[in-house]
């Protein structure tokens, strides 16, 4: 982007240095005639200062004077012969100047001259090479957008429609344009990704048709058990007491071996879902912040929200920037679903050797209840009723943080609710 923006100033540049020229150009091409005429004029006056007769004159050899008129000092008092004299030639200009000869005023010359007009002929050529060389230039970047924007654009419009219809078999072609490289990296990054995501619903699919298939199996003899227990003791067909104790410890027996099974359950679903992987690594803070804001100053803006970000020193953090961004993201969201829309406030501080990242949103905090369970997986409070979500917000923003090294916790305030975010 930045050599296209040089691009553009050289562009504007070459555009000034060119008109410039061409006022130049004409300026000079104006002066030199402007002085041509006058040469004309002071080469006739001189030789008529010098004694040569007016009607020895050749007219002809020169370019612009038309013709030279004398007026004599005797001749001044003739009110008519002088106001001919002053009146001149209407067909074009005049100039009227003092003759001396051998230093003393003999009368009054006046020049009868065409002014010199611009040379259109020639005008109309540099017009035409300029406007050549810019239409030569114009044609050099609309070939380029062709062949560098627009042909590989073409060709990459059905990768997005294939990617919608769950097409993710077959390998996305490099392009040459440097322009669309890392797109189209992205783009296969994108296809893979999807590729595994469907091969692995199909996997769990398949896994939870076969889990409920052994369940139906599994519960069902322990809960034929209980079912038999009970009709038993319902319609007291156990003589001794010994028998219905027995009967009793078998259902309660069975009832755990249910409960085992629904924990279990509930266990492989829960890593079936939140099959989290990290990559850690470094990264800088700026970085993080960066492409934060870069989502979020936007959509507050839009909400009329306030986003303060306080001052921080660029530390080198410790973790996955992706799922550093996914934290970020989860906390913003719930913000906005949560909190009342006025105010978003994100501070940085330092605590043993950890930077700690604070992010605080206004509104109605959570019940005392409720802020021991917010980081529990499949869990929602109260304020979440007529809200979209899973309950997995908070408890995915755990686990990465945890995988990555660091931790986070939650700060109840009068006032709204703050995270903070420990990265190592």
């Amino acid at each position: 982007m930045k050599k296209f923006n040089r691009l553009i100033g050289l562009s504007v540049l070459l555009y000034m240095l060119a008109a410039l020229w061409t006022a130049g150009i004409s300026y000079k091409d104006a002066a030199d005639r402007e002085k041509e005429y006058k040469v004309e004029i002071n080469r006739i006056y001189n030789s008529l200062s010098e004694g040569e007769p007016l009607d020895k004159l050749d007219l002809h050899s020169y370019k612009y004077v038309r013709g030279v008129t004398f007026l004599s000092l005797a001749s001044l008092d003739s009110e008519d012969i002088t106001s001919e004299f002053y009146r001149g030639d209407d067909a074009g200009e005049t100039e009227i100047r003092p003759l001396y000869t051998a230093d003393s005023l003999t009368g009054f010359l006046r020049f009868d001259y065409d002014r010199p007009g611009f040379d259109q002929r020639r005008i109309l050529l540099w017009t035409q090479l300029f406007l050549g060389i810019m239409e030569l230039g114009i044609l050099v970047i609309l070939f380029y957008l062709k062949y560098q924007l627009i042909r590989p654009f073409q060709r990459m419009s059905s990768l997005t429609y294939e990617l919608a219809q769950g097409h993710f078999k077959g390998a996305v072609n490099e392009e040459k344009s440097r322009f669309f490289g890392h797109f189209m990296w992205g783009i296969s990054q994108l296809k893979d990704k999807l590729d595994v995501t469907k091969k692995r619903e199909l996997e769990l699919q398949r896994e939870k048709k076969l889990l409920l298939l052994s369940l139906s199996h599994d519960i069902k003899t322990p809960l034929n058990t209980i079912r038999l227990c009970g009709k038993a003791l319902e319609e007291d067909l156990y003589q001794t007491e010994g028998q219905k104790k027995h009967a009793v410890w078998q259902i309660g027996e069975k009832a755990e071996e249910i409960e085992r099974y629904v924990e279990e359950i509930m266990k492989n679903t829960r890593e079936d879902i939140l099959d989290i992987s990290v990559n850690n690594g470094e990264f800088y803070l700026e970085e993080l912040l960066t492409r934060v804001l870069a989502t979020y100053r936007e959509k507050c803006s839009i909400r009329m929200l306030e986003l303060h970000v306080g001052n921080y020193e660029n530390r080198l953090l410790k973790g996955d920037l992706e799922r550093s961004l996914e934290v970020f993201e989860n906390i913003f969201e719930n913000a906005f679903k949560y909190g009342d829309g006025k105010k978003i406030e994100i501070t940085f501080y330092e605590e043993d050797y950890c930077q700690l990242i604070r992010i605080f949103n206004t509104g109605i905090p959570v019940t005392d209840n409720e802020f021991n369970h917010i980081f529990e997986s499949f869990y929602r409070a109260q304020n979440s009723e007529g809200r979209l979500g899973s309950g997995l917000g908070l408890y995915i923003c755990r686990e990465i943080m945890r995988k990555m090294g660091g931790e986070i916790f939650a700060e109840k305030q009068q006032d709204g609710m703050a995270f903070v975010l420990v990265f190592s």
